[in-house]
């Protein structure tokens, strides 16, 4: 689902999640900190850490600083990573299952070392800088380990937005807020088709051949997944 939003204050996030009760896994964007808030109504939001984000501060002092200790980090949180990875695909009970035997030793070892690294150091120092970023908000990057649904990163969402990113500096402008508004329901419905294994190509010229004729009551019967499965139907019914 995309939404659009005309620029970066905190009052668009709390709009368009309302009535959101559940998770949400971001980075540290001080927009969304009203969400998590206790008192918040119908509930507070749980904040699940990106740890892509995370990494990332510390990866660039291991590269381009050289520094030792942020290069040991990288390696520890990169052995976190990779028992992760190896859990792709399985449901969440089972993950989570895995993850408590064989990744929280890792993220607690990572803690410990992280915090006593971080105490011999001076608050401006940029590392403990990157280091306050992830023990900040600890229990939000430890999230996961409670959840089995709960990704490391939230890279996926990442790279959904990538198009939508890179487009927009070629568009420059949707025109109006209702123009951004369009291309939000227009970008949800491609999407959309494309998570359904549609091709968004021939369902829209479908689509919009016969949606001017089609009853309002029945306009459900042209979402992607259910176009797919009227297009399937006749082939069946030939077999």
């Amino acid at each position: 689902m995309f939404r659009y939003s005309r620029d970066r204050t905190g009052e668009h996030p709390q709009r368009h999640l309302a009535g959101y009760q559940g998770i949400l896994q971001a980075d540290a964007y001080a927009g969304f900190n009203a969400l998590y808030a206790a008192d918040r109504k119908p509930g507070p939001i749980r904040e699940a850490a990106c740890w892509a984000h995370g990494r990332r501060k510390l990866f660039k002092l291991a590269e381009v600083a050289r520094a030792p200790l942020a290069a040991e980090a990288v390696r520890r949180i990169a052995a976190i990573f990779d028992a992760e990875r190896a859990l792709g695909g399985l449901p969440a009970e089972q993950r989570l299952a895995v993850q408590q035997e064989q990744i929280a030793p890792l993220v607690a070892d990572l803690e410990r070392w992280m915090r006593e690294q971080r105490a011999r150091m001076s608050r401006h120092a940029d590392l403990a800088k990157a280091m306050d970023y992830m023990l900040a908000r600890w229990e939000a990057f430890t999230r996961f380990l409670g959840d089995g649904r709960i990704c490391l990163t939230n890279n996926a969402a990442e790279r959904a937005l990538r198009g939508e990113a890179l487009g927009r500096k070629a568009w420059m402008f949707a025109g109006s807020d209702r123009g951004g508004e369009r291309a939000a329901a227009m970008y949800s419905l491609i999407v959309s088709a494309k998570m359904n294994d549609v091709d968004p190509r021939a369902w829209l010229a479908d689509v919009l051949a016969r949606i001017a004729d089609h009853p309002v009551s029945r306009l459900h019967e042209l979402l992607p997944w259910k176009w797919k499965a009227a297009q399937a139907a006749p082939t069946a019914e030939a077999a």
